[in-house]
């Protein structure tokens, strides 16, 4: 016989409040900020519904808890607000990718370059690849000589993450920005 998959409680988010805090004795501090001191908790959750607010847990650790009169729903919209301007702020670094041959010419190389600083400007890393095609795999020290080129051309604006490999008909090297 198949038993149906039994999915576990939901769990709480935030601090805990009112009928939640179960402790004999509270620090408590009013709506306006100030201290009142230890109270029974049912003085506490009397005087937060007096004012029309919530009684929630500030410091759960500390001895006796520390408990605020304040309307929790304000606090949950401020915390929501936070994270999403901490999430706005954040840069996620991408990682762009430079195709090259071993035999580029000097203008199409300083096309290359030119976007390179421009990523390396945004804060992205730079993959650079180079692919051999036919005999070109037997000139393996000229891919060589135009990655350790490249390396030596953004020495000011970036540092080597990846130090040139060869894997299979490719050779790359990894940049990142200074």
């Amino acid at each position: 016989m198949r038993r149906p998959f039994k999915t576990d409680a939901p769990v709480k988010e935030g601090p805990r409040s009112n009928k939640e805090i179960r402790v004999p004795r509270v620090q408590l501090i009013d709506a306006e900020g100030q201290n009142i001191g230890a109270i029974p908790i049912d003085q506490a959750l009397r005087m937060a519904e007096e004012a029309g607010l919530d009684l929630v847990e500030i410091a759960p650790n500390s001895e006796p808890p520390v408990c605020k009169i304040l309307d929790l729903g304000k606090l949950k919209y401020a915390n929501q607000k936070k994270a999403a301007e901490a999430r706005k702020k954040q840069k996620i670094v991408e990682i762009k990718e430079i195709k090259m041959r071993p035999n580029i010419d000097t203008h199409d190389y300083e096309v290359k370059m030119r976007a390179m600083n421009r990523f390396f400007e945004e804060g992205d890393k730079v993959k650079v690849t180079l692919k051999f095609r036919g005999r070109e795999m037997a000139h393996q020290e000229l891919g060589m000589k135009l990655l350790l080129q490249v390396k030596d051309d953004t020495q000011t604006i970036a540092k080597v993450e990846a130090e040139p490999k060869l894997e299979g008909r490719q050779m790359m090297m990894v940049l990142a920005p200074r």
